[in-house]
């Protein structure tokens, strides 16, 4: 398997990039493709002090910044380091592509090199999170504030086909992410939206709450772009929030500190649960490829976490199943384009 990453995508670049890829190479005894300044890049393999012909560069002289207008740039940076790994993507000398670089020019070099699934309208950000008893998908969460009904049939469908072949469920369950459970309720786009999902042939099991989803009673959460940004940006805060709570009452006394000693096993194994590094990136469905958006924060340890996941997507073929899903499913499914 060839898995290129993009060198210059996280906040402290390089070097989380390059520490991953020594890590990810060892471990999956796959060929890594870094992308960036070949000069910085080898310099940096070269304090490894180690000798991998599993390691490549390929050389990618701009870098985007974060100031960087995502689809101006992709077209007037074309050597920037995600484009050069996308078009190693397109002409089929890689399998998968991850950075941790700005989500916007990620999206942007997607679909200025690699197109979109046919008869897709719209790609959606596609993070696995931490649910009682399991896992689940939610789409989207940043890549389109505003959406049309299509748009959540078609992040159904490929919402579907994700949770199947990456968390290995059967018929998962599909959950429209709503302020009510009942079918009347919600904006606009939710309520023309339930219907159509009644008749989108996926496992729909009507609208859900957030308390649902945490509960563990969904598997797929399908939502607009922004209201799935900030859902899983709350729940990102609100987890912090109650560990470092947690954290500073447990140290608070004598007796709560013999207690949180008792206790570190299970709060260890939540953190674990919880620590956004255990999940790696974020796949971008609907483009033609595989591409996996980390976040800026990365790590080595995310970074290799986010190769993980993107092995398991290449291994599981996910690539073609969503193309078949959208070609037959979205046949039967009304076109309906209103908001």
């Amino acid at each position: 398997m060839r898995i290129v990453l993009d060198a210059m995508g996280s906040d402290t670049h390089p070097d989380p990039e390059v520490e991953a890829a020594v890590e990810a190479a060892t471990l999956w005894e796959d060929t890594i493709v870094l992308t960036g300044p070949e000069d910085i890049l080898q310099h940096k393999l070269d304090t490894y002090g180690i000798s991998t012909s599993r390691i490549e560069i390929e050389h990618a002289p701009e870098v985007l910044e974060m100031t960087d207008k995502p689809a101006e740039a992709a077209r007037g940076k074309a050597l920037n380091s995600m484009a050069v790994g996308m078009e190693l993507l397109k002409d089929n000398k890689a399998d998968v592509f991850v950075t941790a670089g700005n989500t916007g020019g990620a999206m942007a070099n997607a679909l200025f090199r690699l197109g979109r699934i046919r008869g897709v309208k719209r790609p959606a950000v596609t993070p696995i999170i931490p649910v009682m008893g399991g896992q689940a998908v939610v789409l989207d969460v940043g890549a389109n504030a505003d959406c049309k009904p299509i748009y959540m049939i078609q992040f159904a469908i490929m919402g579907t086909i994700y949770a199947e072949k990456l968390l290995g469920i059967s018929s998962p369950r599909v959950g429209l992410l709503s302020n009510g459970e009942e079918p009347g309720k919600g904006n606009m786009l939710v309520k023309e939206t339930y219907p159509l999902l009644e008749e989108a042939g996926v496992n729909f099991i009507g609208n859900v709450e957030p308390k649902e989803v945490f509960a563990g009673e969904v598997d797929v959460v399908v939502t607009d772009g922004f209201s799935g940004n900030v859902f899983i940006k709350t729940s990102e805060a609100v987890a912090s929030f109650m560990s470092r709570i947690i954290r500073s009452e447990i140290t608070s006394s004598p007796i709560s500190s013999v207690g949180g000693l008792l206790v570190r096993p299970a709060f260890k194994r939540i953190g674990t649960m919880l620590d956004p590094s255990e999940h790696g990136a974020a796949i971008l469905l609907g483009v033609d490829g595989l591409v996996f958006i980390g976040h800026g924060r990365s790590d080595a340890k995310a970074l290799v976490s986010a190769i993980r996941v993107a092995r398991e997507a290449v291994l599981s073929g996910l690539l073609e199943a969503t193309r078949e899903a959208i070609r037959t499913r979205l046949a039967e499914t009304p076109q309906k384009e209103t908001t």
